[in-house]
């Protein structure tokens, strides 16, 4: 079987067991009015073994999608459309169990659909693992100059930035937060997380509410874009934020390419306005081949594999057997998605 990027593949891949699934990150009680009808669950576009397995490990029953489905889990993202069609289609359904931690693929069908007997879940926080340990390497291969090295073609200098002791500003405070705040800690740096308010994020050193960004970028040496991509947050990072961070500083987005205005970040790149950057998301979205950002000598571009299909496919399938089980008896879902806010 032949996947994309935004698809789900029918089984796990080899290191299925490497990763834990973060799944006690943002667990919601639903309201006993508002709680789903239990009933048959649809996998669309197509079944595969391994959530078929996970819908009935928690009680569930898999059926073809008709009248007596009440939940529907979608496995990809290149197919919005589809799944507004089979709601409308199917107005007895609700929930609705999404692929990725981002549903901004999902942002029409989430306001078309947006109404009070219908639940969206996502899979937010549940890949921070994989993504959190893409997002350190990053940074690290960056301090370390390896984008020079790896295109050098002689001995060259001794140069390099170490991380221990930095400070590091961390955009957005979901279970990739949480995680990259446990990767961080060996390296003894100083920790700021920015999020929608200023409530503490346990194991930050600070937290600010987003109205503070400038204030705590001119302090950065590495900033990690882990935020949510909504109307609100496009082009979060822009020419004013690169020119307040220091020119010594490294930016790594492991969210979505729009929180950063590609333009203004090559224009950073080009004038040392910072060290370098690390992204694995773009914007545009694949990269257009030759690019000013897969020339520059302090880039790494890697073509959103963060996590990988064969990387989450089990760690979906823990979600969607939690989230089932939840469906089924008290309605304690994790990663509820508020349609309005659109994450």
């Amino acid at each position: 079987m032949s996947t994309s990027r935004y698809d789900q593949p029918d089984v796990a891949g080899p290191n299925a067991g490497q990763h834990r699934a973060v799944l006690s990150v943002d667990v919601v009680p639903v309201s006993t009015e508002l709680r789903p009808i239990p009933g048959p669950i649809a996998i669309l576009p197509k079944p595969g073994a391994l959530f078929v397995d996970a819908v009935t490990a928690a009680g569930g029953e898999v059926s073809e999608l008709s009248e007596a489905t009440r939940g529907i889990v979608w496995l990809t993202s290149s197919s919005a459309n589809d799944l507004g069609a089979a709601l409308d289609a199917n107005p007895q359904v609700q929930w609705v169990q999404l692929p990725w931690a981002g549903v901004d693929a999902f942002a029409d069908v989430l306001k078309s659909h947006n109404r009070p007997h219908l639940l969206w879940t996502s899979a937010k926080g549940a890949y921070a693992q994989p993504v959190a340990e893409h997002a350190l390497m990053l940074a690290l291969a960056l301090m370390r100059r390896i984008p020079e090295r790896v295109r050098a073609t002689s001995w060259g200098e001794s140069t390099g930035d170490s991380l221990y002791g930095r400070h590091v500003v961390i955009i957005g405070a979901g279970g990739i937060a949480v995680e990259m705040l446990r990767l961080l800690a060996p390296f003894d740096v100083t920790t700021t997380v920015v999020r929608r308010s200023a409530d503490p994020l346990p194991g930050a050193d600070r937290t600010v509410a987003s109205d503070a960004l400038d204030e705590v970028l001119a302090e950065a040496d590495v900033v990690f874009v882990a935020a949510a991509m909504t109307s609100g947050t496009r082009h979060l990072i822009g020419e004013r934020q690169l020119t307040l961070m220091k020119k010594t500083a490294y930016l790594v987005n492991i969210a979505r390419g729009g929180l950063i205005d590609t333009d203004a970040l090559v224009a950073a790149l080009e004038s040392g306005e910072i060290a370098g950057a690390g992204v694995d998301v773009t914007d545009p979205e694949p990269l257009p081949d030759g690019h000013p950002l897969w020339s520059a000598s302090n880039v790494i571009v890697t073509p959103h594999s963060a996590d990988t299909p064969e990387m989450t496919a089990p760690l979906l399938a823990a979600r969607l057997e939690q989230n089932v089980a939840a469906f089924l008896g008290d309605g304690r879902f994790a990663g509820v998605v508020d349609p309005e806010a659109g994450y």
